[in-house]
């Protein structure tokens, strides 16, 4: 029988993944409205012919040139420097080898930042921290390594991609919002300090434009809260691919590196804004599972 360890598949987690999804269409619609009415100044286009090319935009962000170029930049990864390269490039081959996906188009990106941390992103891109790449063994690195590649091998990426593209309308506004209120309140204060009438009009609108910023602003953070909820399966999920692959073991020796950077207890909104369980309940579960492999 041919070893299937590389096929891709759609597992229950890629299927729940959908939803925040599904959830975020209706908010990034009324987003896509005032981008649609600038569009209509230059370019005579109908709303559901720009949502659709928005759409199709986003769609592109799969193909692996494009995620190379495009979203290793929106996602603020790098190439790996000349001291990173070669220790990220020989775990990236071992796991590659491993799972048989040595030839899939998969790329490697950086982000700094002093945590041992890593995601997969589009459905080829692989992302870790510097500080990964630079302090973590070989073995701990390919732990990383293979639980991301699961990550694309489960599908898990895909509508998680979708979802954080449909989101940047409404981040754009969200942020736009909170910068014109801040400009009305400028102005009313130093315009019309002598006019009571002005200063209250000037008011008004600063208090439009912060009801607009904060209805896209709690629209982002629910839609984040929902997205960390459904992606713990997903994590989950890839831990318990990692340990048939082999790199159980490996995996926990890297988790065990973040534990000093989590709380003992999280609070209830620490763990809504968190992107992955805690690494204890993941060593765990880990290790409850390569025990009963043993036995």
């Amino acid at each position: 029988m041919a070893d299937r360890r590389g096929s891709r598949n759609f597992d229950r987690a890629a299927l729940l993944a959908a939803i925040p999804l599904i959830a975020v269409l209706p908010l990034w619609a009324v987003a896509m409205v005032p981008f649609w009415l600038v569009l209509n100044l230059v370019v005579d286009v109908s709303y559901l012919a720009a949502a659709g090319i928005y759409v199709l935009a986003g769609l592109a962000l799969f193909v692996p040139v494009v995620q190379r170029v495009v979203l290793t930049r929106l996602i603020g990864a790098r190439r790996p420097t000349a001291e990173e390269a070669p220790r990220l490039q020989r775990a990236f081959d071992e796991v590659a080898q491993a799972l048989h996906v040595r030839d899939r188009g998969f790329a490697l990106g950086v982000v700094d930042a002093d945590a041992v941390n890593a995601f997969a992103s589009g459905g080829h891109l692989v992302v870790v921290t510097s500080y990964a790449a630079r302090r973590l063994d070989h073995d701990a690195l390919c732990g990383v390594l293979a639980h991301e590649f699961c990550h694309h091998l489960g599908s898990h990426t895909i509508a998680l991609t979708m979802q954080q593209w449909l989101m940047l309308p409404v981040t754009a506004l969200a942020r736009l919002g909170a910068y014109l209120r801040n400009v009305a309140l400028a102005a009313s204060e130093t315009f019309a300090r002598s006019s009571g009438p002005a200063q209250r009009v000037g008011r008004v609108i600063a208090s439009v434009f912060n009801g607009l910023s904060w209805f896209f602003e709690i629209g982002s953070v629910a839609s984040h809260a929902l997205s960390n909820l459904v992606g713990r399966s997903a994590e989950f999920r890839a831990d318990q691919r990692v340990i048939s692959m082999g790199y159980g073991r490996q995996l926990v020796d890297a988790l065990r590196r973040t534990t000093n950077h989590q709380p003992q207890r999280p609070t209830r909104w620490s763990r809504l804004l968190e992107t992955h369980p805690p690494a204890r309940t993941r060593i765990a579960r880990i290790e409850g599972t390569l025990r009963r492999r043993r036995r």
